[in-house]
Formats: C-alpha cells, sequence, structure tokens
C-alpha cells in the first residue's frame, strides 16, 4: 500500500512539474500580444506599454494588426491576445453587457467591472492611467451658436433640424453605450443619421455634412474641428477610466522572466491626466507623429524610461 502510494506520489509530482514548466514561458518565447486599437490614444498607449516593458524586462511585446475594441476583448478571452488599453465604462456596458444601473451602490464602476472580468473571463484592469475619455457629444461652432447649444437636452427640441453622425460601432446593438439608447434616454429625434467610416468623421464635420457626432474627451480632433462639447445635464455616460486590461493568468506564465510584470506594468498608473492625453492626440492626428513618436517622449519627460 505504502508503495502505490508513493508511487502515485510521485506521479502526480512529475505531472504537477509538466503543467507548470508548459505553462510558463522560457526567457527567449517571453512575448507580450497585443491588438493594436483603432484610435490614437490606444496606440500611444500599446506603445508605451512595448517601449516601457521592453525597457525594464526582458520580455518582447508584439504589437500585431488593429482591431475593434470588441474582437481584441473575444481574442483576449480565447488566451489570444494577452493585454490591451480599455476602459472601464466599455468594460461594463460592451464587454460584460452591463449597464451603469446593475451596479451595486457602494461600489465604484471600475471595481464592479473588475469582480465580473475575473469571474466571467480570468482577466483585469490594472491601475487606472489617469485618464477618463468618456463619450460626449460635439456640435460645430456654427450649430451652437445658431441654436444656443450648451447642453445635450438643449438638442431635443432642434434635433429635427440636424444631421447626427458617428462611427459605425457606435451604431452596433453591443452594449447600452450606444446610439439607440442614448437618443431614447434624451428623446432626440434627429433629420438624419449617417454612420460614417471612423476615419471620415471628423472630415465629415469639417465639410459640413454632420452636425452632431459622439466625440471621445481626450481627441484632439475635437480640437482641429472646432467642435463644442455638451454638457451631459442628465449623466446618460459614464466614467471611462483608462486602464490596460489583461488576462491575468499571463503573470504567471511571465512569472520565471519576469515576476514584477505587473508592477513593471502599473509604472504607466496615474502618470497622465485628460489634458496631457489629448495634446498626445493632437500630435498624432495634427502634427503627424507616430504614436511610437508621442509614447518615447512622454515616458523619457515621465522618468520612466532612460
Amino acid at each position: 500500500m505504502k508503495k502505490v502510494m508513493k508511487k502515485l506520489i510521485s506521479l502526480l509530482f512529475v505531472t504537477t512539474m509538466v503543467i507548470v514548466m508548459t505553462a510558463c514561458k522560457s526567457k527567449d518565447e517571453a512575448t507580450i500580444l497585443i491588438y493594436d486599437g483603432q484610435f490614437s490614444e490606444m496606440r500611444i498607449i500599446h506603445q508605451m506599454v512595448k517601449l516601457l516593458v521592453e525597457d525594464k524586462t526582458d520580455i518582447k511585446v508584439k504589437i500585431g494588426e488593429e482591431m475593434t475594441p470588441v474582437n481584441s476583448f473575444n481574442e483576449l478571452t480565447k488566451g489570444r491576445c494577452d493585454l490591451f488599453n480599455s476602459y472601464d465604462g466599455t468594460l461594463l456596458t460592451t464587454y460584460l453587457k452591463q449597464d451603469v444601473t446593475d451596479v451595486p451602490e457602494g461600489i465604484t464602476i471600475y471595481d464592479y467591472a473588475n469582480e465580473l472580468a475575473m469571474e466571467r473571463h480570468g482577466a483585469r484592469l490594472l491601475g487606472q492611467l489617469g485618464t477618463d475619455n468618456t463619450y460626449a457629444i460635439g456640435v460645430t461652432e456654427e450649430v451652437a451658436k445658431e441654436y444656443g447649444l450648451t447642453s445635450i437636452s438643449d438638442l431635443v427640441s432642434v434635433a429635427d433640424n440636424l444631421i447626427f453622425g458617428a462611427e459605425h460601432e457606435f451604431f452596433s446593438e453591443e452594449g447600452s453605450m450606444k446610439y439607440n439608447p442614448f437618443a431614447e434616454f434624451y428623446g432626440l429625434k434627429f433629420k438624419e443619421v449617417k454612420p460614417v467610416d471612423i476615419g471620415l468623421k471628423y472630415s465629415a464635420v469639417e465639410n459640413g455634412m454632420l452636425d452632431v457626432t459622439i466625440v471621445y474627451a481626450t481627441d484632439g480632433l475635437n480640437k482641429k474641428a472646432g467642435l463644442v462639447v455638451l454638457e451631459d445635464d442628465k449623466e446618460y455616460f459614464p466614467d471611462y477610466n483608462g486602464a490596460l486590461l489583461v488576462r491575468d493568468s499571463l503573470f504567471e506564465e511571465l512569472a520565471g522572466v519576469e515576476p514584477n510584470l505587473e508592477e513593471v506594468l502599473n509604472g504607466l498608473a496615474g502618470i497622465m491626466d485628460n489634458a496631457m492625453m489629448t495634446e498626445m492626440t493632437y500630435e498624432v492626428d495634427v502634427n503627424g507623429k507616430t504614436p511610437k513618436e508621442v509614447a518615447k517622449n512622454f515616458l523619457k519627460e515621465a522618468g520612466l524610461i532612460d
């Protein structure tokens, strides 16, 4: 009986070691895979991750092809992507299919979304970067002056004279922060609603094809297009605090190469704000700098890389 038990213990030990060795990556294969985003903010943050991790560790960071946020999340939950820049509001409403009203009293969107994401997908947000890239409604200066618009509620009585346009994703049914729930909440009925390619949205505004559009708080193109951002007076849009969304198992897989990987990544937490990010996206989208250039300059000034 004792011999049988010893054999079983030995077999269990060997099996455990095989699993551990399989799960952990060696130094040569230690790579973090990120699929790039569609927005300059995401691309800048991804370049920051690459520069910081490769400066502080022996891990390589590969930034793959551009994907929509939803596709990146699907790849992450399937283990085919390691992390990407995201937001607590997006995690809650788009990926987890929850509404702001589902958040229990006394807990933040960030904490609640993290709990659900870990429970359902083994993923979580790291430390908040310091940005709040929430949705906002922008109108042209001409429209704002003509109708005296300062808040979204001011649009209700004049919407039937105006054309609303936004990128295709805002008209999808994935999550509550989309066009139909938004328009219903505020009681908005526009003269015309146009889905446009994300790369053409601001050109459409500048060319007079759109009067009203959805924007993001840290987008430098708001400044270039001369958009007036209306007050969300009924507080429809939640916070969208920027943070890295990570497969939790990644840290165990790379522990043999860099046991402090989470600490390294959290070096980005709290080092920026909306004004800083707006300037960075402006440098990319208006002044033509690359996301890598902008990310490198910022990290150097912050003292995070040499």
